[in-house]
């Protein structure tokens, strides 16, 4: 109840001015700030040497890697020699060359941060999330953050599409390689590995949503790249194969309840907790992480889109068995060109398309959603010829069925193993690994 009792403050940021009542004169902020100095409690900590806990990392091409956190405990000088206590526990002397504070968005250097300020340090190169920034005469660690390890992969590479640098600026292998590196400088859940190819490198993050994030970034910067499907990254536990279990939380309407457990249910998930509150449920399952591809779109689907959704990290356990996922074939271009209303409206009873009359494609390109579970290939730059009894565009106007479109989460989670998303600043399209039929069939062939 003693929450209740908080004073009120009428006050106009715009104007200026702030009131405890509503006839006193608006003139200034000074009721505020008076309000501020009696009723807030001045910070409570302890007496002690130095203690600073790195919390966020930053980059910068001119400084290298920036620890920002809070001070516990303690002044931080700049002037003062100080230990940094890492992960492992080794205790390492350190100076720093730069120590600023946060004003608004921008950083103010300066010579000293008090307890509970939260700052940025320069100058230790290996800094990284969790580190303690201690007194150098009597060091104490604070309590190690846990980092979440990778769950998911994705192979990032040179986009090798007919269209390759017509909208990006970044396109070639050093390019996207200086640009992970750089990323690793301040990302600490991501890993980059090398592969057997120049031009394709393995990344691994915590989820989809993770890389996504990234990628979607790159391509805001000018970047060119094609992506292949997530892979969940298994482990060996006591000799046998393990997986990473995820724990889903979803709230959902009670009515949809039934539906929803099911969905879950044929991706290997365990339903662990059902909650009602008023109108909706909410439901708690481990599911493995491989399981949530596509999930989340086919709970709103279920739902008629008042689902939500949230899952995090729980463990590894072993092998769930094998999860279904897309069952159904995809609608390949045969030619590059301009698509055309005529072709598409021909071809609207194999699938769903996911292209509009006039959209550019190219051969191998995925162009829509067959209703079989094989690939065809479709003519969809076919146009209408011209006859002498009517013209090829006489006829009255095409009515065609809207075009599926694709977030990039959503395209990365739709792919198979054969297939890539293309991205670039302008556009997101899936296309098949090998865009020559031949060398498609000769790829399905060996897998056979």
């Amino acid at each position: 109840e003693h929450q209740l009792d908080f004073p009120v403050i009428y006050a106009s940021g715009r104007d200026g001015w702030g009131v405890k009542h509503l006839t006193d004169e608006r003139k200034d902020l000074v009721p505020l700030l008076e309000t501020i100095v009696e009723k807030i409690p001045q910070p409570l900590f302890d007496d002690g040497p130095l203690q600073m806990q790195v919390t966020t990392l930053d980059y910068s091409d001119y400084v290298g890697r920036i620890g920002i956190g809070r001070v516990f405990r303690g002044t931080l000088r700049k002037s003062d020699q100080l230990s940094i206590i890492k992960r492992n526990g080794k205790i390492v002397k350190v100076n720093l060359k730069q120590l600023f504070l946060f004003e608004g968005i921008e950083r103010k250097e300066v010579e000293e941060v008090l307890t509970g300020d939260i700052c940025g340090i320069v100058g230790i190169e290996d800094i990284d999330i969790g580190d303690t920034i201690a007194d150098s005469e009597n060091p104490e660690p604070l309590p190690i953050i846990a980092i979440d390890e990778p769950t998911i992969s994705m192979n990032f590479t040179v986009n090798t599409s007919p269209f390759y640098g017509k909208d990006g600026k970044y396109v070639t292998s050093r390019h996207i390689n200086d640009r992970l590196q750089k990323e690793l400088q301040q990302n600490v859940a991501l890993q980059v590995h090398e592969t057997g190819s120049p031009d394709t490198f393995k990344v691994s993050g915590r989820g989809i949503l993770h890389l996504s994030i990234l990628i979607e970034n790159m391509r805001r910067e000018g970047y060119e790249l094609a992506i292949g499907p997530p892979k969940v990254i298994y482990k060996e536990i006591d000799g046998k194969k393990a997986e990473p279990i995820e724990i889903l939380v979803v709230d959902v309407p009670t009515e949809s309840v039934g539906k929803v457990i099911e969905l879950v249910g044929q991706k290997k998930g365990e339903m662990i907790k059902m909650e009602q509150k008023g109108t909706l449920t909410k439901l708690e399952f481990h599911i493995p992480s491989r399981g949530l591809m596509g999930l989340r779109n086919k709970i709103l689907t279920q739902t008629a889109g008042q689902g939500i959704m949230h899952h995090r990290f729980y463990q590894y356990e072993f092998f769930k068995g094998s999860i279904t996922q897309r069952l159904s074939g995809v609608l390949i271009a045969m030619h590059e060109g301009q698509s055309t209303a005529y072709a598409i409206d021909s071809l609207q009873d194999r699938g769903k398309f996911f292209i509009e009359p006039g959209d550019v494609v190219y051969m191998g390109q995925i162009v829509g959603e067959y209703n079989k579970d094989n690939d065809i290939e479709v003519h969809v730059t076919r146009g209408k010829k011209l006859t002498n009894m009517r013209a090829s565009g006489s006829d009255k106007e095409k009515k065609l069925q809207a075009a599926r479109t694709f977030t990039l989460e959503e395209a990365l989670e739709y792919i198979k193993d054969d297939e890539l998303v293309e991205v670039t600043p302008k556009s997101i399209r899936m296309r098949k690994l090998y865009l020559d039929p031949n060398e498609r069939k000769r790829f399905n062939n060996k897998k056979v």
